[in-house]
């Protein structure tokens, strides 16, 4: 890692969010607002109205190249070759013994010449670990061979990208955009002229896909024309009830729609199948780091499921809080919070099998003293209104 990459960096709506009162907090590498005014207010905002959210840290990978679906295809648990135009998907990285290195969304585009591209969206504390995993299993003669060259760049820096969560971000975003958002299906994306006098019809990437359990959009455009079209989402969101928020509502926000974290829910020591991720790994076909391992897990017993947790006070349990059964040890807890929705404390975690069914009663040890707890299941919350699904 070089000197540069050890400093705490800032997205281009750094001096935006100090300007404005923000609650900065270091965060994966990046100076970060957790909050403006308070996380219970950003949170309502976000299931009422519509909230947007600086998530510039995210690591966004790009892929092109004849060999570039072979590459993606050989390192993602799922496959990329039969992507529609437009179409993204969640898909995992996983290690030689399945372990699970980041998730992650691949988006597949076409270029204003029409040549073919994938955007890979990581998470920003793995951004680096990823990098160093695609320079590992892409040597420079394999990427060079004809037929299957793949040319690839961190473009992290070179770009912003905004959440716009909450019923209203058709009504947010659609103003500033030259596609039909309303038609546009869930997991699904467009390359879209940005309509607004400081961006001189630059061009973005728009995904309707979030992490907050609302309908919403995902919005990567030039780092140099962030801040003016930021300006101009809380200008026209005015009327429509529109906040910024930090990580610190994203947080309760992913909690509540029961969204796995990395570093909580998901790391090196936890294997997809047991995190409820099954789904996102194909084990037949092209030959990822760690298949085999997952077809040889998939063969044994589980040891461990993810469950939501519902606790019946209002205190919350936080990671590492142990869950009991009696005085025996069921599992642990690996998020946990106060829900701002459901005006209830909610938690996430690890459990035995055999405690998983929903309505199992276990206790958990918050700070040495001991509270019912019930496992639920998940998503704690659902909206009334879903997007349209792919």
């Amino acid at each position: 890692m070089n000197q540069t990459e050890t400093k705490i960096r800032h997205t281009p709506l750094y001096p935006w969010h100090v300007a404005h009162g923000a609650r900065m907090v270091d965060f994966a590498g990046w100076k970060m607002p957790l909050q403006y005014t308070s996380i219970l207010e950003e949170h309502r905002a976000t299931r009422t109205r519509c909230a947007v959210t600086d998530i510039s840290h995210m690591g966004r990978l790009r892929f092109e190249g004849p060999g570039a679906a072979e590459f993606l295809a050989c390192l993602l648990t799922r496959r990329v070759a039969d992507m529609a135009l437009g179409q993204v998907r969640y898909s995992l990285v996983t290690n030689d013994n399945g372990g699970i290195l980041d998730d992650v969304l691949v988006g597949y585009y076409h270029n204003s010449h029409g040549q073919p591209f994938y955007l890979v969206v990581v998470n920003a504390s793995n951004r680096e670990k990823i990098i160093r995993w695609v320079d590992n299993h892409l040597p420079p003669e394999r990427a060079e061979q004809p037929g299957r060259e793949v040319i690839w760049a961190d473009v992290t820096r070179l770009w912003a990208m905004f959440a716009i969560q909450g019923p209203r971000s058709v009504e947010l975003l659609q103003p500033l955009v030259d596609v039909d958002l309303a038609t546009m299906k869930y997991y699904r994306g467009a390359q879209v002229r940005i309509l607004h006098p400081a961006a001189c019809r630059q061009g973005g990437i728009i995904s309707r896909t979030g992490y907050t359990g609302e309908d919403g959009f995902e919005f990567s455009m030039g780092a140099t024309v962030a801040p003016a079209v930021w300006q101009a989402l809380l200008e026209i969101g005015q009327p429509l009830g529109v906040v910024p928020t930090g990580l610190g509502a994203r947080d309760t926000l992913r909690l509540e729609a029961g969204m796995p974290l990395y570093g909580h829910e998901l790391s090196e020591q936890v294997n997809p199948l047991e995190a409820g991720l099954g789904f996102a790994c194909y084990l037949v076909g092209y030959d990822f780091p760690g298949r085999d391992a997952l077809k040889k897990i998939q063969q044994q017993p589980p040891t461990r499921a993810r469950v939501g947790l519902e606790l019946s006070g209002r205190r919350a349990a936080r990671e590492g809080a142990p869950l009991l059964l009696g005085d025996q040890p069921a599992g642990a807890v690996t998020s946990g919070s106060f829900s701002p929705s459901l005006e209830k404390s909610i938690a996430m975690g690890y459990v035995h099998p055999d405690y998983a069914e929903p309505g199992t009663e276990l206790t958990v040890d918050i700070r040495g003293r001991v509270e019912p707890v019930r496992v639920v299941p998940l998503p704690f919350y659902r909206r009334h209104s879903k997007g349209k699904s792919s």
